[in-house]
């Protein structure tokens, strides 16, 4: 397995940049890159043109992952060469929250097969249930497959994401790619480091992922006393205070769901994923340092046998990087200590998708580091 990655600006030629990464004859094209990128004219359209026998996938971001840094407003294109694995690639249009169960149960069937190893799916970032996304492509595919990706984001604007796949570039689309072979290593792992404050709080009333109240009294009402200056930031600012959902005993589920919108006339707030009602929730904040442990972390549960020859897709949440600032690359350096010899890249996400480790199914998580290592053994 053979990895190269370029790192694109808008000025720059796309051909002439990435005329190496053409020789590598890739079967595999990851693009992460802010929104201007997928516009008419941008980096993203048209990239199937130079790879038109590889699988081209990204999405539009909050804040671009690269190997050697943390970038705004780029276009990183990774790609990946492999001696016998194969790929397939799968799209579903999605309209509006309500067909992402659907979009889901689509992409499962499309890449459904008896040697199918692992999907890595990309979903519009806004509109979308994440859990109800998962939930469709387990169904088809049973709970043996991995299953790993993000949300796409547009740099905390939350007006417009995008994703891509070969030729396809929208704003209302799921896109994956499942990838098969025996000589495959894919490890993962996801993690936080936030820590839980204020009362746990009861939710008396919700709807999949529509948050209506809390201990009888309207969520959004609730959630704003937490806000102070901050309310007139709204959703945006709700990255900075996510819920953590707690099982009856009051003990972590190890879920966390982020606020993607607000809803002034119902009081409401509608979350990444789904939030059950007469579950049990409390807010949370973080540290730097924290969110850098959590990183760290984990790495660790993702690191391959062999980090060398190796490729690591890094999605984080975007308010892991608005709460660290001008620090943000300090998780990656956490990443980068553990899997030295491996090649970086990813995105800032409005949602990860991963299992918490190798004994648990997948979730749609917020406010996560989760990380996807592809490795093939010679």
């Amino acid at each position: 397995m053979k990895t190269i990655q370029k790192k694109l600006k808008t000025s720059d030629n796309r051909e002439q940049a990435l005329a190496e990464i053409q020789k590598l004859s890739p079967q595999l094209v990851l693009a992460f890159g802010s929104v201007n990128h997928f516009g008419p004219g941008g980096h993203a359209t048209g990239l199937h043109d130079l790879f038109p026998e590889a699988c081209v996938i990204g999405c539009s971001t909050a804040g671009e992952i690269a190997n050697d840094g943390v970038y705004d407003d780029s276009f990183v294109v990774t790609a990946a060469h492999f001696s016998s694995s194969k790929m397939k690639t799968a799209l579903s249009p999605i309209k509006d929250m309500a067909g992402t169960l659907d979009a889901g149960v689509s992409i499962g069937r499309q890449l459904n097969a008896p040697d199918l190893k692992a999907i890595f799916v990309l979903g519009r970032g806004l509109d979308i249930n994440g859990s109800a996304l998962i939930q469709g492509i387990r169904d088809q595919v049973g709970p043996q497959i991995i299953i790993t990706g993000g949300l796409a984001g547009d740099a905390g604007q939350f007006k417009k994401t995008f994703t891509v796949l070969n030729q396809d570039v929208a704003h209302d689309r799921v896109v994956a790619f499942g990838i098969y072979g025996k000589s495959l290593e894919i490890t993962f792992g996801s993690r936080g480091g936030w820590d839980a404050f204020g009362p746990i709080r009861t939710v008396t009333r919700s709807k999949a992922n529509v948050l209506f109240e809390l201990d009888g009294k309207p969520a959004l009402d609730i959630y704003k006393q937490y806000l102070g200056d901050k309310i007139k930031e709204l959703p945006a600012s709700g990255l900075l205070f996510p819920f953590q959902l707690l099982k009856d005993n009051q003990d972590s589920l190890g879920l966390v769901r982020t606020i993607l919108s607000v809803d002034e006339k119902e009081k409401s707030l509608t979350l990444a994923g789904d939030i059950p009602q007469n579950g049990l929730v409390r807010l949370m904040h973080t540290t730097n340092e924290g969110l850098v442990a959590g990183a760290k972390s984990a790495a660790e549960l993702a690191s391959p046998s062999n980090t060398s020859d190796s490729l690591g897709i890094l999605i984080s949440c975007v308010g892991r990087k608005i709460v660290m600032g001008v620090d943000v690359e300090d998780e990656l350096e956490a990443v980068r200590e553990v899997f030295k010899g491996t090649v970086l890249t990813g995105f800032y996400s409005y949602g990860e998708i991963c299992p918490q480790d190798k004994f648990s199914p997948c979730s749609l998580h917020n406010q996560t580091m989760t990380i996807t290592c592809i490795r093939e053994a010679a």
